[in-house]
C-alpha cells in the first residue's frame, strides 16, 4: 500500500490539448508560464504528457509541502536530473538524498550569520565598482550588468577571487546557452540526444563553463593559502576525505551558478518593476536617501532598508528565479486521491503558486506592502496563509543554503543603485521572461540617469 497522503478535498485532473506523440511539450516550449498557470483550473494534481512520459503538476501548497519536505520519498532522480548532473555534477543543488546531508554540512559554515558582515563589505565594494563604470545617459543591458555584479560578488566572497570583464562575458554566454538547453531537456529529455545545432552550442557552452570552473580551482590551489573562505573550507574537507575531488568541482560550479544567475535575476526584476511603479520608486528613493545619504549600502544599513527588502521579496514572488522544481517518486504515493507509481515525475512551479489569489490577494499586482507585518509594521511573511505558498528559496531539507546571503546581497545592491541612479527601460511595457531554467529576460535595455546627492 502507498503511504497515506493529502487527499481530502483535493482534486485530480488531466490537462487538455496535448499533441500526438509530443503531448504538452510544445506548450511548455512556447508559453511555459501561461501553460503551467492554466493547470490549476483542472485540478490540484494535474497530469500532463511530456512526449511518451507522464508527469504530474502539483497545484496546491498542501501537496507541495509534502513532496518538498520528504526527501526520501521524493528525490532528485530521473532522466532530467541525470542530464543536469552530467552537465553540472552532483553538487548541493543536484545531489540525491543519500549524499545531500554530508555535502550540506561541508558547505554550511560559509553561510553562517557571523560571516555576512564580512560578505556585505565585499558586496559594497563590488557594487561601487560596477556603478563607477556607469555614465549619465548611458544605455546598458541590465541583465548583463547585474550578472557581472553578482558574479563578481560570488567569486570574491565565496572564493576570494576576481574575474575580468571578458571572463564575465564568456561565463554569461555559456550559462545562457546552458540554462536554455537544460530547460529544453527537462521538457523532453530525448532532445538532448539529437545532433542539432542547438545541442552543439550546448556542448560548446558546457565545455567553456567546465574550463572556467577548473581554471578557478587550479589557480586557487596554486596560490596555496588558506583564505578562510568557502573554497578553502572545501579544500580542507577534501583533504579530510569529507569531500571528494569530483564533489569539489561540483560544489564550485553550483555555487557560481546560484551566486551569479539567481541573485542577478532578482535584481533585474526589482529594477524593472520599480520602473513601472513610480509611486513605489519615489518611496524607495526617499528611504535610501534618508538611510544612505549618498553612500553605498553596507551591513550597518541593512536593518533600516525595510521597503527595499520588501521590493526584493515581491520581485521574488512575481518572478522566482527557480520557477520550476522537479521531484521523482521513490515509492508508491497517494496524492489527491491518486496512486502514483515509483518513477513518476512531479512538477512544482513557485511561479504558479505565487500567483494564486487564494493565498496572495491581487496576485498579479506588484505590491511590496503585502510583506508588511500588519500587526507590528515591520517586515513580515505577507498575505500568504500557507507555509508552502511562497517558495522563492524552496522548502524542506533542500531549501536554499544561501537564502540570507542572497537577500542581503539583493537588498544592498538595489539600495545602492537606486540611491545614485534611475534605471529606465527603453522598451515600454512588461519584459518577457525567457524559457530557460532561471526566470529572467534574455535582455533588458535601459537608460541610466544620475541622481543628485540628497
Amino acid at each position: 500500500m502507498p503511504p497515506a497522503g493529502p487527499g481530502t478535498g483535493l482534486r485530480f485532473g488531466r490537462a487538455p490539448g496535448g499533441w500526438p506523440l509530443l503531448g504538452h511539450v510544445v506548450a511548455l516550449q512556447r508559453r511555459p508560464l501561461r501553460f503551467l498557470g492554466s493547470l490549476a483550473a483542472h485540478g490540484d494534481l494535474v497530469e500532463i504528457r511530456l512526449g511518451p512520459r507522464r508527469a504530474f503538476m502539483l497545484c496546491h501548497p498542501d501537496l507541495v509541502y509534502r513532496v518538498l519536505t520528504d526527501f526520501r520519498a521524493y528525490d532528485r532522480t530521473g532522466p532530467v536530473y541525470d542530464n543536469v548532473r552530467r552537465a553540472m555534477g552532483s553538487g548541493l543543488a543536484t545531489v540525491t538524498y543519500p549524499g545531500h546531508r554530508r555535502q550540506r554540512l561541508a558547505v554550511q559554515p560559509a553561510f553562517r550569520h557571523e560571516h555576512l558582515r564580512g560578505y556585505a563589505a565585499v558586496m559594497r565594494q563590488e557594487v561601487a565598482a560596477v556603478m563607477g563604470t556607469w555614465r549619465d545617459g548611458q544605455s546598458v543591458d541590465v541583465v548583463d550588468e547585474m550578472f557581472q555584479l553578482t558574479s563578481a560578488i560570488a567569486l570574491r566572497t565565496l572564493f576570494s577571487s576576481a574575474i575580468g570583464s571578458r571572463d564575465v562575458g564568456e561565463l554569461r554566454e555559456s550559462l545562457d546557452v546552458f540554462l536554455r538547453g537544460t530547460y529544453a531537456r527537462a521538457a523532453l529529455p530525448v532532445l538532448g540526444k539529437l545532433p542539432t545545432p542547438g545541442n552543439r552550442r550546448y556542448d560548446r557552452a558546457l565545455a567553456r563553463w567546465r574550463r572556467q570552473v577548473r581554471d578557478l580551482i587550479e589557480g586557487y590551489q596554486r596560490a596555496g593559502a588558506d583564505r578562510g573562505d568557502l573554497l578553502s573550507r572545501l579544500l580542507a574537507a577534501r583533504d579530510d576525505q569529507e569531500v571528494t575531488e569530483e564533489e569539489l568541482y561540483d560544489q564550485v560550479a553550483v555555487l557560481l551558478l546560484a551566486g551569479g544567475e539567481t541573485t542577478s535575476a532578482a535584481l533585474v526584476w526589482s529594477l524593472h518593476l520599480l520602473a513601472g511603479h513610480p509611486e513605489v520608486l519615489d518611496a524607495l528613493h526617499a528611504e535610501v536617501d534618508g538611510v544612505l545619504r549618498g553612500d553605498a549600502a553596507g551591513w550597518e544599513h541593512l536593518s533600516r532598508l525595510d521597503l527595499t527588502g520588501r521590493v526584493v521579496q515581491e520581485a521574488l514572488r512575481l518572478y522566482p528565479p527557480a520557477w520550476i522544481v522537479i521531484r521523482t517518486c521513490e515509492q508508491p504515493t497517494l496524492l489527491a486521491g491518486r496512486v502514483l507509481p515509483v518513477g513518476s515525475m512531479l512538477l512544482v512551479s513557485p511561479y504558479v503558486l505565487h500567483r494564486r489569489a487564494d493565498f496572495f490577494p491581487s496576485p498579479d499586482q506588484f505590491d511590496p506592502g503585502r510583506w508588511l507585518d500588519k500587526a507590528g509594521g515591520g517586515p513580515g511573511r505577507g498575505a500568504a496563509s500557507h507555509r508552502s505558498a511562497f517558495l522563492a528559496f524552496g522548502a524542506g531539507p533542500t531549501r536554499c543554503i544561501g537564502e540570507a546571503f542572497g537577500l542581503a546581497e539583493a537588498t544592498l545592491a538595489l539600495a545602492s543603485i537606486c540611491a545614485r541612479w534611475k534605471v529606465t527601460p527603453e522598451a515600454a511595457g512588461p519584459a518577457s521572461p525567457a524559457a530557460r531554467a532561471v526566470l529572467v529576460p534574455r535582455t533588458l535595455r535601459a537608460r541610466l540617469s544620475a541622481r543628485s546627492a540628497p
